[in-house]
């Protein structure tokens, strides 16, 4: 594997969102990753290893009935800070702001924390296995 910076590592895992295209993130993601995402509060629900990170990020990559918009990245070093809006309906209140904070190391994603602003539970995309 030829080195990859943040901003290309970043820029990658975005477009796997936006384009809905899961075969993006192969390769993106270290073996310790850990990610935590957005709910259940107050601390989210914590996943662990590249595999595990892999499937879970697959499942809402994968699902057509939500929409991942990076508003605003910032790239300082290994760290990235991508603030974004997920539409997760077709109602006006059906979507949420947040933002990840991210780190890089070695070209791959090894750290993925994910804050959000809600009112109450905001439905995330399940596998359908």
């Amino acid at each position: 594997m030829s080195y990859r910076s943040t901003t290309e590592v970043i820029d990658r895992f975005n477009r796997a969102f936006v384009e809905g295209d899961a075969s993006l993130l192969t390769d993106l993601i270290g073996a310790d990753c850990v990610m935590e995402s957005v709910q259940p509060a107050p601390t989210g629900e914590r996943v662990e290893g590249a595999d595990a990170c892999l499937a879970w990020w697959s499942v809402l990559v994968n699902d057509t009935t939500s929409q991942f918009e990076p508003q605003e990245v910032v790239i300082a070093d290994d760290r990235a800070t991508i603030r974004w809006h997920y539409r997760f309906g077709e109602g006006p209140n059906d979507w949420v702001s947040g933002v990840n904070l991210m780190r890089v190391r070695d070209g791959r994603i090894v750290e993925a924390l994910g804050y959000s602003k809600t009112a109450g539970e905001v439905p995330l995309a399940t596998s359908t296995d």
